[in-house]
């Protein structure tokens, strides 16, 4: 069973390269996917790109061509939950899209067609995922919390507080407490769902996506999460 890990950006996933034996660069819908093994198991690397066009584009390519088994996703986003600070690290537990909005004909974030609004990580896979991030981050010195809930994404870098603080509102409004909020998870989440592939997500909080959430945001990738993603990975990779 081959595992597809996937990062918006080539930062978050920095490490995860070097790491893998026998790597293979394939070319594919204008993209590169490296196939190798990392700790013992098959994998496919693969950047989804911004947003969710492309990353659904990606996530359809790493199950049309090269048939992964699962999918993982992990990066970073602005925090948006009371307590979810800069350094914390949210698992998914289901996604929704917060620009979606077809009204009147369905109702605001439903997916047309689909009948439903979040799109949920698979059980199985999120359980290994949440156990992997809390061994691989108890011993870090910074006191790292970890969460597990709703994470909103839209085709839109939230950087402002007024934004963020109307768009949690609207999302609370209609019963979607949002955690964290990013750009490209519901995407592969529908994709997988459509394809029956588990999926799962963990994301490393970088700002509050807020009027500070463009400072220093390279560093943090390089230096935190990117970090974390490698540790995090490892152990998930290692219990399946």
């Amino acid at each position: 069973m081959t595992t597809a890990i996937l990062s918006a950006l080539a930062e978050e996933q920095h490490g995860l390269l070097d790491l893998l034996l026998q790597p293979q660069k394939i070319s594919h819908a204008g993209r590169d996917f490296w196939q190798g093994d990392l700790h013992g198991q098959p994998v496919v690397l693969a950047l989804s790109r911004v947003g969710k066009v492309a990353a659904a584009t990606t996530a359809t390519a790493l199950i049309e061509r090269f048939g992964v088994s699962r999918m993982v996703f992990t990066g970073v986003a602005g925090g948006m939950g009371p307590g979810v600070n800069v350094g914390d690290v949210v698992v998914a537990a289901d996604f929704v899209q917060h620009d979606l909005d077809a009204s009147p004909l369905f109702p605001r974030y439903e997916v047309p067609l689909y009948g439903q609004t979040r799109f949920a990580c698979d059980t199985a896979l999120t359980t290994r995922l949440l156990a992997a991030t809390h061994a691989a981050l108890a011993l870090t010195p910074t006191g790292t919390r970890i969460h597990q809930g709703l994470i909103a994404s839209g085709d839109r870098f939230v950087s402002a507080a007024a934004e963020s603080g109307a768009l949690q509102a609207a999302l609370s409004s209609a019963g979607h407490e949002v955690l964290a909020v990013e750009m490209e998870g519901a995407a592969v989440a529908q994709v997988c769902f459509d394809y029956g592939v588990p999926f799962a997500a963990v994301r490393t909080i970088s700002d509050r996506a807020d009027d500070q959430a463009h400072v220093d945001f390279q560093a943090f990738v390089v230096e935190v999460a990117s970090h974390y993603a490698r540790v995090i990975i490892e152990r998930l990779l290692k219990s399946l």
